[in-house]
């Protein structure tokens, strides 16, 4: 009566199993293309408006937002990885014992129907094309094993026995491609930070959680600057950054799109830039009814009197984007009119439009005549430790698809039999794992070296 197998066994055998390897595989695809439909890292506002509040619930419920770190999904890789693992150790012991055999037997019946299997008879007795057979195998196939059998010469070589830990290699890049992936999502982070120009940071907010991450080293910008073609569009924009560490300046460096800082293992990336509010701006004020036209240099947050002392004009801030209409006007100043008749207004200024608070139609118009212009830089702050593994895991894969596509196991047999009247019937044949072409190639330059050293 057969045993039941344990339930050790069950789960070895589960994870052993090439259909779960296939399933996994099938389920990582199926699920990748999710991440590329599904938008990534966007606010809740995003989610809402494009899927739903249902939509954006259940893509909160199973992590869709962030899929490539979602729980289930790294389950899925872990998974893979046992499953390798578990099958590389299941079929290891039998390839060992392929690649590292005890004794190497030689059975010439193996190459009876090779296909590559030439005979040509040669008219020089077995004892002379003996010693030249086996140092022709020898340059061609490697170490020769000699064998007589039934009063016939057997000369069998082999090479590339070790061809067979090609698809072990393949395995392992796979493992260290995935062990990258799971580091990286377990170590690592994607943040993002903004900086005034002169303004210093250590601590960066996670792109997702928002929660904030310290960082090894101080970030400092020194100074941004941006170009623009003729249109207004911008050509070209970087920033000055310096990393302090113990309040001591270690480098400085100036980073544009895709030249980023890179720095103990965090890189710093130019992502985005705005205007930031200036310190002060001059502004012209006009009184309607009097023809005055008075200018002054006023402080973010100061204020100054109107002509004829009519009130009072305060400078409250500075907006990078003013929707108007649902037209957006780009950056604007926003001031607040006090006036001794209590009629009191908002001024909002688009440095754009000069005139645009004439449309508000009041005694006093408001406009900006100049400012200092100061830019703050958007910064992307990544930390990937699985990097390492990742580029390990690709140098493996190649190195692997070459041994297991280009490098073959391949045996070669040369047979010597007595025909008569002093001639030797010699045969060639070979086998192999792969690359069957090489194989044949190779007997037929045996047996053209062979028919030339016996004269044919």
């Amino acid at each position: 009566m057969k045993q039941k197998d344990s339930f050790a066994d069950q789960i070895w055998m589960f994870f052993a199993s090439v259909k779960l390897t296939v399933y996994t595989l099938v389920l990582l695809a199926v699920t990748s293309i999710i991440g590329t439909v599904v938008l990534q890292n966007a606010s809740p506002e995003a989610y809402i408006r494009l899927y739903g509040p249902g939509g954006y619930n259940m893509i909160q419920v199973l992590d869709l937002d962030r899929m490539y770190q979602a729980w289930w999904y790294l389950l899925l890789m872990v998974v893979l990885c046992v499953n390798i693992v578990v099958c590389s150790i299941d079929r290891l012991s039998a390839t060992w014992k392929i690649i590292f055999p005890k004794n190497i037997s030689v059975n010439p019946r193996r190459f009876e129907k090779a296909k590559n299997r030439q005979e040509f008879d040669c008219h020089l007795p077995m004892e002379q094309i003996a010693g030249r057979a086996k140092q022709i195998l020898a340059v061609r196939a490697g170490k020769v094993i000699e064998k007589t059998d039934n009063a016939n010469l057997i000369f069998y070589a082999e090479k590339g026995r070790w061809s067979r830990l090609g698809v072990y290699v393949v395995h392992a890049s796979v493992l260290m491609l995935l062990a990258g992936a799971l580091i990286g999502s377990a170590l690592g982070f994607k943040a993002n930070l903004r900086l005034d120009e002169g303004q210093t940071a250590d601590t960066v907010f996670d792109a997702h959680t928002r929660l904030p991450i310290k960082l090894p080293f101080t970030v400092r910008c020194n100074d941004f600057q941006v170009k623009f073609y003729d249109t207004g569009a911008p050509d070209e924009f970087k920033s000055s950054l310096s990393i302090l560490e113990n309040n001591q300046e270690s480098f400085t460096k100036d980073i544009l799109v895709n030249h980023p800082l890179r720095y103990k293992g965090i890189n710093i990336f130019q992502a985005s830039y705005g205007a930031t509010t200036p310190d002060q701006a001059l502004f012209e004020i006009t009184d309607s009814e009097t023809g005055t036209v008075e200018t002054h240099t006023i402080k973010n947050g100061g204020g100054v009197s109107l002509p004829a002392d009519a009130g009072k004009f305060i400078f409250e801030g500075f907006m990078p984007h003013y929707d108007f209409n649902g037209h957006n006007l780009g950056e604007a100043f926003i001031g607040r009119l006090d006036t001794t008749n209590g009629r009191n207004a908002q001024v909002v200024l688009p440095t754009k439009f000069p005139t645009f608070d004439k449309m508000r139609k009041g005694r006093f118009t408001v406009e900006v005549k100049s400012w200092d212009q100061a830019y703050y830089t958007g910064l992307q702050v990544t930390k990937d430790p699985g990097v390492p593994f990742v580029y390990t895991g690709f140098l493996l894969m190649i190195i692997g698809c070459w041994v297991t596509f280009f490098v073959s196991h391949r045996s070669v047999c040369i047979g010597l039999e007595q025909a008569g009247s002093g001639n030797t019937r010699v045969w060639v044949a070979g086998r192999a794992n792969r690359n069957a072409q090489g194989t044949n190639l190779t007997v037929k330059k045996l047996v053209k070296e062979l028919k030339e050293v016996s004269g044919k």
